[in-house]
């Protein structure tokens, strides 16, 4: 699952369905004079000089990034291509390994197909999760979806995103055909049945006039004291999410390990790390992560059920380096 990045549009709600040019979301540089308001160390500390570490200002600059002047609607657009090949892996120094490997994923293939996983990529695009911080708070979000050929749509789909839920997969009535549309032709992609599958993503946030909008942070290693605290991402002079923030959230489908009742889904990843919460889910000593199940699965040939059949799976489609050193 191969995403571009998303770059931000500015325009009128009223206007979205016209053909008329958006106006790029660019970035500005802002200077602030905040406070202090970290957690600082109080042990053993002279209470005086706490109290004028306190007091002192905290000046910033940092990147922002808004809706212009006229416009109360963020246009977030990107595009994505479906891979076939699901399997094959790209280098693989054991040829009994790989026919092993290529052998387990055609019998999935043949007895689950990829239409459970499909669904949820669907849906996490229909939902507009890829929006990340920009959906919280919309008044409404628009996300529409078309199949690409030869640059010209194919079929297209409308879905209102917050008629469908993060928590779940689970899809309205009205949205239902058009999930089910767009999911055929990601699993057909992936199951090369169709060699060349490429969608169209366009999502329309109403959040407005002039409201802060929210691209991707440039993470700046070895940061110089004084420079921009917060660097935001551009293309081009257009404001935009990273690509692999936008494959994050399609990947987020993990509703297979122990605590998904109480959490909810969380995306595709061999130990089912979430950095934000600074946990990791699937956890060797339990036995779920990816690299026992794959194991058990291809060298001991012990079945995984069929829900972290899905999650295997998944794990090869996200990608990744799986070799093991030798001893």
């Amino acid at each position: 699952i191969d995403p571009s990045d998303a770059l931000f549009f500015a325009g009128a709600w009223e206007e979205r369905h016209k053909s008329k040019d958006w106006e790029p979301v660019t970035i500005r540089e802002k200077s602030v004079r905040g406070t202090i308001s970290n957690r600082l160390k109080t042990n053993g500390q002279d209470p005086s000089k706490l109290d004028a570490q306190i007091e002192n200002p905290n000046p910033q600059k940092v990147d922002v990034a808004a809706l212009p002047l006229g416009t109360d609607t963020l246009k977030v657009k990107f595009s994505l291509r479906i891979l076939g090949g699901l399997g094959i892996p790209s280098a693989c120094n054991n040829a009994e390994y790989q026919k092993k490997i290529i052998k387990t994923v055609e019998n999935y293939l043949a007895t689950e197909g990829f239409s459970e996983l499909a669904k949820r990529y669907s849906f996490n695009l229909a939902n507009g999760r890829f929006l990340w911080r920009n959906r919280v708070g919309a008044e409404n979000v628009e996300v529409n979806i078309s199949s690409m050929i030869n640059g010209i749509k194919e079929n297209s789909w409308s879905f209102d995103a917050f008629s469908l839920s993060l928590r779940n997969f689970e899809p309205n009535p009205n949205s239902l055909t058009s999930l089910e549309n767009i999911s055929k032709l990601i699993a057909d992609g992936l199951s090369n049945i169709r060699q060349h599958v490429l969608l169209d993503v366009t999502a329309f946030v109403r959040l407005g006039e002039r409201q802060e909008v929210f691209p991707s942070q440039e993470l700046i290693l070895g940061r110089v004291r004084g420079s921009k605290s917060r660097t935001l991402y551009q293309m081009h002079g257009i404001a935009g999410i990273h690509s692999q923030k936008i494959g994050n959230a399609i990947r987020t489908i993990d509703t297979w390990y122990p605590e998904a009742n109480v959490m909810g889904p969380i995306a595709i990843e061999p130990y089912g790390s979430v950095t934000t919460q600074g946990k990791a889910y699937r956890q060797p000593k339990e036995k779920i992560d990816f690299y026992t199940l794959l194991d058990n699965w291809i060298i001991k040939d012990i079945e995984p059920s069929s829900e972290n059949q899905h999650y295997v799976i998944a794990v090869l489609i996200r990608g990744g380096v799986f070799g093991e050193k030798g001893d």
